[in-house]
């Protein structure tokens, strides 16, 4: 059985112990009798109070808690369930007596938000400059902005024991998959956690593969590029306190799309993204390639290149796979110390450190100055994918392509890329294939995929999603080119 709530009184003798909950007594003397105030100090807007509430307690004649409830801008009814939640949360519990059990809560919250500032991960040349803040309410805002219509449907919960923390649940009625809705918001309400901090501790609990490195929810801190997936059918996740937005279900390649793409020509923005495509294989594979070549396949090694490969470790001590991992951690370390500095010493230790370790470890013979070159074109190739969370996922699966190619040479590197598509092929976002519309193949899907077709072209949502209203707009009257004569 369940115990029974504490008593109005226990709650407000409970949060007495605390040096910031006050209990005030005012007097009216137009009325002739007194008031007990009590409230959260620190959540309270005390100017709002004087400004709003106070005039009115204070020279309005009331006899009752019904007479003040008619008076005063009443947000809410009294509950003897929610009292400590509402006075947590910054509402005022104005009461007739000390020892009375009954009272008035009254909305008085402090509000402090960041201004709107300029996306930080996710910076554009061109389009908008807004970006999403920590305060709910104002991203909503950001969000009704751009779809000013009356099916956009936002379900509210509240996540974590100790932090309540509301989450909503944001997507467009009539558009978007019931069952997707569905999925996300059980997931949502099972959730066991006392504490949520960001959007980042809701997509580690609810994804469906827990352990997989690759990230199954997309996120984004650009109301723009959440009002764009949301008129595709998707579905979005927004947390109380976190910039950053949840986005589902989501693909693969949806990873190596910069929403910068839809602000330019197609054909430039299909060549940047085949660019991000090329770069990130690169990223990954030259130097496991680098370490296979060297120990097993010296015949594939151009015979002019031969030479200088010789050249260049003729004096290295250690093997190849030594080398690279020696190069590959120092990588690794300038990036995580640079990203833990302040600003502008970050970017002095990355490019200073850099430097300096990289001519030191060459001329010192501890690495070659060919390994230092790929080493250094691997690490910025890494840094062309759009989105922060498959970076991190990128630098990490390096190595165990560079161990696999120390076992078996290119056999290994093949053997490592088919485990990885393996469980590429068996990984599911909000239960919906992960590489769509690679596999399976969703032809009609792939004019946004690899490259990006222009928007007349795009006249049907994802087949992934499997939207209630697939049809975005009539193709074919999009296609059709008039002159201002006609």
């Amino acid at each position: 059985m369940t115990a029974p709530p504490p008593s109005v009184w226990t709650t407000l003798q409970i949060l007495g112990s605390s040096t910031d909950f006050q209990t005030k007594v005012y007097r009216n003397d137009t009325a002739g009798l007194y008031l007990w105030v009590s409230y959260v100090e620190p959540m309270v807007d005390m100017e709002f109070v004087a400004r709003s509430i106070f005039p009115y307690l204070f020279h309005c004649p009331f006899s009752s808690l019904e007479e003040i409830h008619r008076a005063l801008p009443i947000d809410d009814a009294y509950d003897p369930n929610n009292v400590k939640e509402k006075l947590l949360e910054g509402y005022l519990f104005i009461r007739l007596h000390e020892t009375d059990e009954t009272g008035l809560l009254v909305k008085a919250q402090k509000t402090l938000e960041r201004a709107l500032t300029v996306p930080e991960v996710e910076f554009s040349v061109v389009g908008p400059k807004e970006s999403f803040i920590e305060s709910l309410e104002t991203n909503l805002f950001l969000l009704r902005k751009r779809i000013p219509i009356d099916r956009l449907t936002v379900k509210m919960t509240t996540v974590g024991t100790l932090s309540k923390t509301k989450v909503a649940v944001v997507y467009i009625d009539g558009i978007a998959n019931p069952d997707n809705v569905q999925t996300v918001l059980q997931r949502i309400e099972e959730v066991e956690f006392d504490e949520i901090i960001d959007s980042s501790y809701i997509v580690q609990i609810i994804s469906d593969n827990r352990h997989s490195p690759f990230p199954q929810l997309l996120d984004t801190e650009r109301p723009d590029r959440v009002a764009a997936v949301l008129a595709e059918g998707k579905v979005a996740i927004m947390v109380d306190g976190s910039p950053h937005v949840l986005i589902g279900p989501t693909t693969l390649v949806e990873f190596f799309s910069s929403f910068e793409d839809y602000f330019l020509n197609w054909t430039v923005a299909s060549f940047f993204r085949l660019i991000r495509l090329f770069s990130v294989t690169f990223s990954i594979l030259i130097t496991p390639m680098y370490v296979a070549t060297l120990n097993y396949h010296y015949e594939l090694i151009p015979k002019d290149l031969l030479g200088t490969l010789i050249t260049s470790r003729r004096e290295i001590p250690f093997p190849p796979i030594l080398e690279v991992l020696f190069l590959e951690l120092t990588i690794e370390l300038l990036r995580e110390a640079g990203a833990r500095l302040p600003t502008k010493v970050g970017q002095t230790i990355g490019i200073v450190g850099g430097i300096v370790i990289g001519t030191a470890s060459v001329e010192a013979g501890l690495t070659s100055n060919v390994l230092l070159i790929l080493v250094a074109l691997a690490a910025l190739a890494s840094f062309t994918t759009p989105v922060y969370k498959i970076g991190n996922t990128i630098r990490l699966m390096r190595f165990p392509f560079i161990l696999f190619a120390e076992i078996w040479g290119l056999l290994g590197v093949a053997f490592c890329f088919c485990i990885i598509v393996t469980h590429l092929l068996y990984l599911t976002s909000l239960g919906r294939p992960f590489l769509s519309p690679l596999y399976p193949p969703r032809w009609r899907d792939l004019k946004d995929a690899l490259a990006r077709l222009p928007f007349t072209s795009q006249s049907k949502r994802p087949e992934t999603l499997r939207t209630e209203q697939p049809i975005r707009f009539d193709g074919k009257k999009a296609k059709q080119k008039r002159d201002i004569d006609e």
